[in-house]
């Protein structure tokens, strides 16, 4: 092959990445990794290097594209501490099953095995988050190992790393074809399909049931719509993973929202008292706890197998696709009479969504003007937020602020939230619709990910609206990449929650036999911080003041450039639907508060639940007996 025209191995390895329709590579320069950026140079014309300012924002960049996009997402960093700092989003890639290709430096060959600097055994430190870990042992091969490592990304849905000693990626190699890329990888792979008795049996557990529920994961996907008609047909209320947000239509009365802490109260409580759970497509790591609440029948429908009883003792278990059996169950089921259950299940939802939506108009000229005098409206609202209200050296509460996201959003915004309360409270107040995208460290749950999450968001859709929704905590652990958004002029909407508190420990500490401890952070300006960086920003401790925020946010990213508002909120903790407890005795549906609720604080007080209620602005809210009690549920 004398006559063959020769390019570097590096090179020849990128243009298999460009093959598969990779535009971006994150990535931080180091010794060790200076062959690819060489190769970068060369094929700038074809394929973008992005530089962060952390490997480990790489990862967590390169996690989110796969998780948005389906694509698989490319970052790189050198040997040494450039790798250690890639696992943080190399194992939210794995924990979120995204297809990953994590590109790692190693010192030149020659100096490998004699302890040379920076130089140790990398493989070894990738075998647990990886589904693909080789070392390249020939500049030929390069090209070969990364075509593999994205299959294996692929097929496994997961992280693939290649280790490439430095010299390697210089040496020369045939400019031949080495890639196995392929249109045909982005036909749909078959999906397993219910057996029609399957389904049957499904159908005769689900009439037997007196109390049915949906819980559906993401593997619902595009079927929330036949979900829905399903629902209204066998009268069974829907809950959700938090993952699933977005799939089925939040307007739909049958759907309850999220279960667990990030939870509607609704969604708790009716799934306390279910006596069949048809799991859809989910995996729910709270199982072990929420679903050991109390004894029932167990449905659980997945395309993979591997996920059948992973988290729950499976009565009938159905190696299906969501859509094969959602229509099968549709075609082989008749309408059942209303059902008392699904009733009380609705109008316990819209008992919490008409607190959702009090919470979210908290100082808002539409309450002012409906409820007559704003202090007088929260003489009795409730402890935490009266003490916002009225107390000058206080700071405004949470939810306002999601109204204004909703307000300015676009039908098909797409929102990077990050690890923490926001988790909470984007679930409870965020509007998520089918139309929109969004993106989250879900599994893993590492602070940290919603800068990079909004980054790769607006790298893979530039003509979308990017909100990266973080606390202060887990800002500051990324907050250098704010620069990467002047850099590559990325027009996001940061929206910084600043409380000064870790506040979804400290929710844990709460209930927790401890006093609360090692949780306050340091104050700062993120405003200053970030007009530092380039970023243009502004400062809202007051409810009044978010809506000229949001309307300047907008002006400053229509223009195309990155903004952020640092919002001081309250410590308040948003009301924990998980210090309700739903029990079913003698025939009654019995609600109480949990005794480790505020557990060895405030003087060991016991909460009814008015009190726990009124401790949240929820006098309105019900017990769920209330509900049973009229439409006649039958226990």
């Amino acid at each position: 092959m004398t006559d063959v025209k020769k390019i570097p191995a590096a090179v020849a390895m990128l243009k298999v990445i460009e093959s598969y329709g990779v535009k971006d590579v994150f990535g931080y320069p180091g010794g060790s990794i200076n062959s690819t950026l060489a190769a970068l140079d060369q094929e700038k014309d074809n394929i973008n290097y992005v530089q962060i300012r952390h490997e480990q924002v790489g990862a967590l960049a390169a996690a989110a594209h796969a998780k948005l996009t389906g694509k698989i997402g490319v970052a790189f960093g050198s040997a040494g501490p450039g790798a250690v700092n890639l696992l943080n989003g190399l194992y939210d890639a794995k924990e979120d099953h995204a297809p990953v290709l994590s590109i790692v430096g190693q010192v030149g060959h020659d100096n490998m095995n004699y302890n040379y600097f920076q130089e140790f055994p990398e493989t070894p430190m990738f075998s647990d988050v990886s589904v693909y870990d080789r070392i390249v042992m020939t500049p030929e091969s390069l090209p070969h190992v990364v075509d593999r490592a994205i299959h294996e990304a692929y097929q496994n849905k997961g992280v693939a790393v290649v280790v490439i000693p430095n010299d390697f990626g210089f040496d020369e190699i045939p400019d031949v074809p080495y890639s196995s890329a392929s249109k045909t990888y982005d036909k749909p792979a078959p999906e397993p399909v219910a057996s029609d008795d399957e389904v049957s049996e499904a159908l005769k557990m689900i009439k037997n049931a007196k109390r049915p529920v949906l819980h559906v994961g993401r593997g619902i996907k595009g079927n929330g719509d036949k979900l829905i008609e399903l629902s209204k047909k066998l009268q069974i209320p829907i809950i959700m993973d938090g993952l699933a947000l977005g799939y089925v239509d939040a307007n739909y009365e049958g759907n309850l929202g999220t279960a667990n802490r990030a939870a509607s109260k609704a969604a708790d409580k009716i799934l306390s008292t279910a006596d069949l759970v048809i799991a859809i497509g989910g995996d729910f790591p709270f199982a072990k706890s929420v679903y050991a609440s109390h004894p029932f029948a167990y449905i659980q429908v997945d395309n993979s197998r591997i996920q059948l009883g992973r988290h729950h003792e499976v009565d009938l278990p159905i190696w299906s696709d969501s859509g094969s059996f959602i229509d099968k169950a549709l075609a082989q089921s008749e309408q059942v009479a209303p059902s008392p259950f699904f009733k009380a299940a609705v109008a316990d939802e819209a008992n919490w969504k008409e607190y959702i939506n009090k919470m979210l108009n908290v100082g808002s000229d539409e309450q002012d003007k409906s409820n007559g005098n704003f202090m007088d409206e929260f003489k009795d609202f409730g402890k935490h937020l009266k003490d916002t209200i009225t107390n000058a050296n206080s700071t405004m509460p949470v939810a306002p602020i999601y109204k204004q996201i909703n307000r300015v959003a676009d039908k098909d915004a797409v929102f990077s939230i990050d690890v923490g309360d926001n988790i909470i409270n984007s679930f409870r107040y965020l509007d998520i619709q089918p139309t929109n995208k969004w993106v989250i460290s879900a599994l893993f749950a590492t602070m940290g990910s919603g800068l990079p999450g909004a980054i790769a968001a607006k790298r893979a859709y530039p003509d979308r609206q990017v909100f990266n929704i973080a606390g202060d905590g887990a800002l500051s652990m990324v907050i250098q990449d704010l620069v990467t958004l002047t850099k590559y002029q990325l027009p996001v909407i940061n929206v910084v929650t600043s409380n000064e508190d870790l506040s979804f420990i400290k929710g844990e500490q709460d209930d927790l036999p401890m006093q609360i401890f090692g949780l306050q952070l340091q104050g700062q300006s993120f405003e200053l911080i970030a007009k530092g960086m380039g970023v243009d920003a502004t400062t809202v401790r007051n409810v009044s003041e978010l809506p000229a925020a949001f309307d300047k946010a907008v002006k400053v990213t229509k223009a195309g450039h990155p903004f952020l508002i640092d919002a001081k909120i309250n410590q308040d903790r948003g009301l924990p639907v998980e210090d309700l407890v739903v029990k079913i005795e003698n025939g009654q549906v019995v609600e109480t508060v949990s005794p480790n609720y505020l557990k060895d604080k405030n003087g060991n007080k016991t909460y009814t639940l008015p009190d726990f209620f009124a401790e949240y602005g929820g006098e309105g809210l019900l017990p769920l007996k209330d509900f049973f009690d009229k439409y006649d549920v039958q226990l």
